[in-house]
């Protein structure tokens, strides 16, 4: 792909520049190496100093990556392009989305009339009513919440946190495997991953205590509902790295608990455990519906101020009118009896999927949230022997840094019956190419 691309240029800038524009452009593909430092720098006639600086940039910035003797790649997302799900081909039960039951979303309902308003609502960003609800929430769950505010979802939250906290080169411990959208966002702030494994209690806290010592200045987690494995925290798994965080006591730790209201699971939160450092993130979008664009923010003194400090010199505030239908779907009874009718619809549809999976010996995880997690050895092989049987699941790859392979099953709409014949065509795909499936 290089060699049908030639990068420009006689700065380190205008070097940089034009690998962004081949980016940009889609003629430099995530993955595609660019040249080696040396005989780039010989083919424009610059220092290789020139050309390092162009590449540090870029790395900097979330377009490529490093991969020892692999050379300089192009990340698998840079930041400059927009990484969309693939289209489902025609006739695939889409099973890879991560997204809700329709069917357990409610219909809705925007206040009927919006009264015009003078200026702006810099001085009040956020409606009593809903303060209160949003306050009630986290309560119940033990999570402090003397001190909250809105965001415009979990990701406009986490990269608001990252970006007032760090600087570029700055480190955060993320899960691995982990929310793919995370794992996109933060090299695009110029931040490193540093990867944290992931076992069915969610962070493991050895694992944890190495990133931070390596210099992580933030960790962020999931309490349950893990993206992608399903993992939760239990209490003693949650005492453990909150002994852990506690050496660390400058770490800012952000929780997202967007399956607070379908996990299927006791929340046991680090947000509860009193740290000098900390924000919990919740979001609708799981059970309310994906076009509320608002996410519910407690967390410490310090942070709630450098959190509304940057969001009021830039996007100010959360529509009021999101938040009066926020509102109202929260104090709606009929809604409340929705979402638990599809909290337990959720809990049946992963356990018949990995047990039907453990009926042919295949190890399936999923112990809360939308997804199974099954550990393959070719991610590739299963995704298109599962294809080609009608179905459509996600590659491990976007999930992992060091983890080992395996495929995302979204179980959210996949009835029971469906799952016994899912798993099927499952063991029937590793025994095609016994070479396939991990164990």
């Amino acid at each position: 792909m290089t060699a049908q691309y030639v990068i420009e240029g006689v700065t380190a800038k205008g070097i940089a520049a034009s690998v962004e524009r081949g980016v940009t452009e889609g003629r430099l593909a995530p993955g595609n190496a660019l040249p080696p430092v040396r005989r780039l720098a010989d083919e424009l006639g610059v220092s290789p100093g020139t050309v390092a600086t162009a590449y540090k940039e870029l790395r900097r910035r979330g377009l490529v990556v490093t991969r020892g003797r692999g050379g300089t790649v192009v990340a698998e997302a840079p930041s400059v392009t927009s990484r969309r799900p693939p289209r489902v081909p025609e006739g695939l039960v889409d099973l890879a989305g991560g997204h809700p039951d329709p069917d357990f979303l409610p219909v809705l309902r925007p206040p009927a009339a919006v009264a015009p308003v003078y200026g702006s609502h810099r001085a009040s960003p956020r409606l009593a009513s809903l303060e209160a609800l949003t306050r009630a929430w986290f309560e119940r769950d033990g999570v402090p919440a003397r001190h909250v505010t809105f965001a415009h979802g979990a990701l406009d939250c986490v990269a608001r946190l990252l970006s007032t906290e760090l600087r570029p080169g700055d480190a955060v411990a993320v899960e691995d495997p982990g929310f793919h959208h995370l794992l996109d966002l933060v090299p695009a702030l110029g931040l490193r991953t540093v990867p944290v494994a992931v076992d069915g209690e969610g962070l493991v806290p050895e694992s944890l205590r190495t990133a931070l010592r390596s210099g992580a200045r933030a960790v962020v987690c999931s309490p349950r509902g893990q993206c992608p494995t399903g993992a939760f925290f239990t209490r003693s798994r949650r005492d453990a790295l909150v002994a852990v965080v506690r050496e660390f006591p400058d770490v800012l730790v952000v929780e997202d608990d967007h399956n607070a209201e379908i996990g299927g699971v006791a929340a046991h939160t680090l947000a509860a455990a009193g740290l000098d450092r900390w924000a919990q993130v919740r979001t609708v979008s799981k059970h309310l519906g994906i076009d509320l664009r608002w996410a519910g923010v407690a967390c410490d003194a310090v942070t709630l101020a450098r959190h509304d400090g940057r969001m009021l010199m830039t996007s100010g505030w959360v529509s009021h009118v999101l938040q009066e239908t926020v509102a109202g779907l929260f104090t709606d009874g009929a809604v409340r009896a929705l979402v638990a009718a599809g909290e337990e619809a959720y809990a049946e549809r992963r356990a018949a999927l990995i047990g039907a999976l453990g009926a042919y010996r295949i190890r399936a995880v999923g112990a809360s949230g939308l997804n199974v997690w099954v550990p393959v050895r070719d991610e590739s092989a299963v995704v298109n022997g599962l294809r080609t049987r009608g179905w459509w699941v996600a590659a491990g790859a976007r999930f992992r840094i060091a983890a080992p392979p395996a495929v995302r099953i979204t179980t959210a709409t996949l009835a029971p019956s469906d799952a016994v014949r899912l798993a099927a065509d499952f063991a029937e795909v590793l025994r095609d190419g016994q070479a396939t499936y991990g164990g």
